[in-house]
């Protein structure tokens, strides 16, 4: 059973990331992670970027000064073995609405 959860969020925070990368976000952090960082750089597209997802029924963790360097604001995704490969889809399909709306499409 651990072994099939490992599995299972290795094989979920890939199918993400590259998700994220193909939208055009700026997608740091180490590959296979299961949290994974995408750059949004403007402090003032945090609350955008995060009430637009949230409108859509989409929570997501933004990150900005203090804890990061100012130009360094980013959004934290988290994945975890329980997600379905739509669950993470779903969240894509919003991800890249939100992402062409706020300008962070940085990528492609």
């Amino acid at each position: 059973s651990g072994q099939e959860k490992l599995a299972a969020i290795k094989r979920n925070a890939n199918l993400f990331r590259a998700g994220l990368e193909k939208i055009g976000l700026q997608v740091i952090g180490s590959p296979d992670s299961p949290v994974i960082p995408a750059l949004l750089f403007n402090p003032a597209k945090i609350p955008a970027f995060s009430r637009e997802c949230f409108r859509r029924k989409l929570a997501v963790v933004v990150v900005g000064y203090p804890a990061t360097p100012l130009l360094k604001a980013r959004i934290r995704f988290c994945v975890s073995a329980a997600h379905t490969e739509e669950d993470l889809k779903s969240a894509l399909r919003v991800i890249e609405i939100v992402s062409k709306q706020c300008l962070i499409q940085y990528k492609r």
